[in-house]
């Protein structure tokens, strides 16, 4: 068994769904893997010129040290930032020769499928030659979303394509589900979930004498800064701890007990949650936060942390969950802060939500193996 896949993420990024989509595949399968590298897929901007490249201030995205494994090939395609417009597929199929190659040689050693993690043009392309082996269309994203006038209206029309070209669906939320009801035959509604492998054992979290509201992750534009400065005030014996590159900044002054800390590696990043008392998950309610399932509930959940979240997404739907809390513009600020630091988790329903909820379980369940 062999794998094409195309990445919306570089290998060598911080781990995601995109990552544990391969491994889950080459463990199931045994599969060696073709990891295509993602290209510009929408026209430049001219913030694209002005965005300084991360460096090593606080708050920036620390490198990673990613190791490649031996089943596992990675190609990086060169192309013109072109693609929206008509006929780029033409332009940058000249650059792609060699890549379109290496992929056919790729199938050609034996039984394959075509997996695509984000829609493009080569993607396209590469389904065009190949029709008759499986794939799948893994949609974690609202990808149109991210993107604006014709370079918005260019990738919803390849993502209709490669919906209808493909073998199977998946989707990482239920908007989504929705949105490709009626490709019901193909589809799989399949949640993010969380890396039980590399969570330490499951104990019962030692709550700070001084309670830490805490959010690791990055802060965008859909970082809801006013909500979290609102929240700091209605506490202000409580500490706000806020860790990830900021990309966002706060509109006003930052009150005295909200702490920004820098981005940090993964296995640092879970020992930061366990000195939380509570998990933030402050998003704005926006087009592209609509179809989020946040990786960040499942592994403050799986570490036995209450969750205090805004109603966006999937999130939106967790109102029953146990342990789950909502911030929003009708809910008394200090009232849910006090029922979230007053909920417990007991070491069975940490392990019960590491088992329904990891990667393995997960992609298992969207049955595309069998």
């Amino acid at each position: 068994m062999r794998l094409v896949y195309f990445s919306p993420v570089p290998w060598h990024s911080f781990t995601q769904r995109p990552h544990q989509f391969v491994n889950w595949f080459h463990a199931r399968t045994g599969a060696e893997v073709l990891w295509l590298e993602p290209y510009p897929t929408r026209l430049p901007m001219l913030a694209d010129l002005q965005r300084k490249r991360p460096g090593n201030q606080a708050g920036s995205q620390p490198a990673m040290a990613k190791a490649t494994p031996e089943w596992l090939s990675i190609l990086s395609p060169r192309s013109l930032p072109i693609e929206p417009l008509p006929g780029s597929g033409l332009l940058n199929r000249w650059l792609w020769n060699g890549i379109l190659q290496a992929v056919k040689a790729f199938v050609d050693q034996g039984e394959c499928w075509l997996g695509i993690g984000k829609p493009s043009e080569l993607a396209l392309q590469v389904l065009a030659r190949h029709p008759g082996i499986p794939s799948v269309y893994d949609a974690m994203d609202d990808f149109p979303a991210f993107y604006q006038g014709w370079s918005r209206a260019a990738m919803a029309g390849r993502e209709q394509k490669i919906v209808a070209m493909v073998s199977r669906l998946l989707v990482s939320s239920t908007l989504l589900a929705s949105r490709f009801a009626g490709h019901h035959v193909k589809l799989a509604l399949t949640l993010n979930a969380c890396e039980t492998s590399g969570l330490p054992p499951a104990t019962l979290p030692n709550r700070p004498d001084k309670p830490v509201l805490g959010y690791v992750g990055t802060i965008g534009h859909w970082f809801d800064w006013p909500l979290v400065v609102a929240l700091a005030r209605a506490n202000p014996a409580f500490c706000i701890r806020l860790i990830g590159p900021v990309y966002s900044m706060p509109p006003t002054p930052l009150p005295g007990n909200i702490e920004l800390l820098a981005a940090c590696d993964h296995a640092t990043a879970i020992r930061a949650m366990q000195g939380f008392s509570v998990g933030l998950i402050p998003f704005k309610c926006t087009d592209l936060t609509a179809s989020v399932d946040p990786i960040k509930f499942y592994e403050y959940r799986a570490l036995g942390l209450p969750v205090l979240s805004t109603r966006f997404g999937e999130m939106a739907r967790r109102s029953e969950e146990a342990g789950v809390f909502f911030l929003d513009g009708a809910a008394d600020l200090v009232s849910q802060v006090r029922g979230a630091l007053s909920y417990g988790s007991g070491l069975s329903d940490i392990a019960a939500f590491r088992t329904a909820n990891s990667w393995a379980t997960r992609f298992d369940a969207s049955g595309i193996l069998s």
